[in-house]
């Protein structure tokens, strides 16, 4: 078996799991397999672990591969006709005999002909007509095409018009499916004018069309003629439900290049997806290095000035995630290529899907310089542009603390690694600055909780978190900085989440931001928060537990803390305790038959005969 090089073993190891395409690349740089997948983790993946038991063809495909390439997609179809393009462009050697252009059907609009036809078919030829697709649908391609041809009127005979003309007209006139050039009912000018309105719709402009068919419609119903009506009302619905042929994935069927950005630090990378007749051809990326100290919108600048300007082609468009520093000095530069900033719509489900190219790659890249685990959750990403931080929060810790009216107060700490919560290192704590007896000081436990964590933290030489999150408001966030500030620590990005109108508060920032309610990026916040709290509660209860359970044995004669302790921990409680028979407690660790019976008998005596409040608080109190 020939070992697996490097470069293939750490993507291997941090594949994401969504649909997408991959490409086998040889020593070279020349593709030599290309296919798709629904979900990239297990099928790529899998040419390693089965290679014994492979196919010929994929054991030769293996020794002959030396690096990988991975495309992140929205879904498994876009991913069947990217695989598709991809093929035409490189002809790899290893997918001859999988897949050739007769895979996917066409709409061919014979434009070259004086009374064109709209028909399907498998072959692209250069003879003239309009090719529209390929559709991964068929039966959708159909049925549409059949609403085309009854809404259009186009002519479904085979004569080679005009040079054949038949003596009288077929059955489709009599029946209103088409005008009948072929005797001279439609001149050519109608015919074609018509056949331009067709053209126009496979083109991704069928508004006008759906106008036309309601229009129709309605005059229709108001001359009485229902079922003339029913029948365009039934092409205006598969009008409005019609598949666009281009899948991959501009519905505008436009040429455009699309620009992905994702940041970490001092490194960022920027990929360039070309689009060219609304089909995703090549994906580019460019990393970019030692851009500390510099803002997002100077990377991007950069990438402009220096890698995207120099490109030979460029559509006449380009779509960008945000604008760029010098944006107005950029545009000339970049002309004829206009400059967009798209916020929603297709456009900017476009620049999502080259962001979340841009974060693949460059998960790809920090894996491969051993500065990262595993790989982040996109989740990660959007909480870094939306706290604008330098640097993603791969790790996060969130504080938050409980107490009982002003009693047992405890600080929780959860730490989150990649989006994902890693319990190895939750801690807990009694908080023992603050008196008791003088109520709850939230602001003095937040205070101390934080200061304790990170002096620990930094003498045993653990990692820092890349963003600090505190459960509460302005006064927490305060307490929280002040403690990071006494160990010298005040640079770490903190922020804190206040319950109610769940509003962020960042230190230097007077008004609070609000984050989407829907956005993944506040829902990691509130995950963090609740499982800090969660945690908190739960040490709480149990701190109240053992203080109220240990307080009953308090009052036994001759049982010291470490027998308490014991006492606690094989049975759980006092009522434990007091159902338990002599040999039970005879057993425990430094116990006898005399002073177990002792035990029981102390115990069983200032056992109340009905609930009383300090009972009522026992039972209230067990976790």
């Amino acid at each position: 078996m020939r070992t697996i090089p490097d470069a293939i073993a750490q993507k291997l190891a941090h594949l994401p799991d969504t649909p997408g395409v991959y490409l086998w690349k040889a020593a070279d740089g020349s593709v030599l397999y290309v296919g798709k997948a629904k979900r990239l983790r297990p099928r790529v993946r899998s040419y390693v672990a089965t290679e014994h038991g492979a196919a010929s063809k994929t054991r030769v495909l293996m020794e002959h591969v030396a690096d990988l390439e991975t495309i992140v997609v929205p879904s498994e179809e876009h991913a069947l006709v990217l695989e598709h393009n991809l093929i035409k462009e490189h002809r790899p050697r290893f997918n001859v005999m999988l897949r050739d252009d007769k895979t996917y059907p066409y709409v061919k609009v014979t434009v070259q002909e004086p009374y064109p036809r709209v028909l399907v078919t498998r072959r692209v030829l250069d003879d003239g007509a309009n090719y529209y697709g390929p559709f991964t649908d068929v039966g959708a391609m159909r049925r549409a095409l059949n609403v085309v041809k009854r809404v259009f009127t186009v002519r479904s005979c085979r004569w080679n018009m005009p040079t054949e003309m038949p003596e009288r007209a077929c059955l489709d006139f009599h029946i209103g499916r088409c005008k009948a050039p072929c005797i001279g009912a439609q001149s050519v000018s109608d015919y074609r004018a018509m056949i331009a309105e067709v053209v126009a719709f496979l083109d991704g402009k069928p508004e006008e069309v759906m106008r036309r068919v309601r229009a129709r419609m309605e005059a229709a119903s108001a001359a009485l003629d229902f079922e003339r009506a029913a029948d365009l009302r039934d092409a205006l619905r598969h009008l409005e439900r019609l598949e666009e042929p281009t899948i991959i994935v501009d519905v505008e069927g436009n040429d455009r290049d699309v620009v992905g950005f994702a940041r970490d630090g001092d490194d960022a990378c920027v990929t360039l997806l070309k689009v060219r007749g609304g089909k995703l051809l090549a994906r580019d990326q460019r990393f970019l290095e030692q851009a500390e100290g510099e803002s997002d919108a100077a990377v991007l600048a950069a990438y402009l000035a220096a890698s995207y300007r120099s490109l030979a082609e460029r559509p006449h468009e380009v779509l960008l995630p945000f604008a760029p520093e010098d944006l107005d000095l950029l545009e000339p530069a970049l002309r004829p290529t206009r400059v967009l900033i798209p916020q929603r719509g297709v456009k900017r489900e476009l620049l999502d899907l080259a962001e979340k190219n841009a974060r693949h790659l460059l998960e790809e890249f920090k894996l491969a310089e051993e500065e990262a685990d595993e790989r982040a959750a996109d989740p990660v990403y959007e909480l870094g542009r939306a706290l604008g931080l330098s640097k993603i929060p791969r790790s996060l810790v969130c504080f938050d603390n409980s107490t009982a009216q002003g009693k047992d107060n405890v600080g929780a700490i959860v730490w989150f690694e990649n989006g994902r919560p890693r319990r190895s290192e939750y801690r807990t704590m009694r908080v023992k600055s603050v008196d008791e007896t003088h109520g709850p000081d939230d602001f003095a436990s937040m205070r101390e909780v934080v200061e304790r964590y990170f002096r620990r933290r930094v003498e045993e030489g653990k990692p820092l978190p890349d963003l600090v999150v505190i459960d509460g408001g302005k006064g927490q966030l305060a307490a929280a900085h002040d403690a990071l500030n006494a160990q010298a620590l005040g640079m770490l990005p903190l922020v804190a989440l206040a319950k109610r109108e769940e509003e962020v508060f960042a230190i230097g920032r007077a008004e609070p931001l609000h984050l989407p309610r829907r956005s993944a990026a506040l829902r990691l916040l509130q995950q963090a928060r609740d499982e800090a709290h969660r945690t908190a509660v739960g040490y709480n209860r149990k701190r109240r537990s053992m203080r109220t359970l240990t307080s009953a044995l308090l009052n036994v004669p001759g049982i010291g803390q470490t027998r308490r302790r014991e006492l606690l921990r094989v049975f759980g409680s006092v009522e434990g305790v007091r159902a338990a028979t002599v040999e039970q407690v005879a057993a425990v660790k430094g116990f006898s038959a005399k002073s177990a019976a002792a035990l029981l008998t102390a115990l069983r005596a200032s056992a109340p005969d009905r609930p009383s409040a300090s009972g009522q608080a026992d039972e209230g109190s067990s976790p």
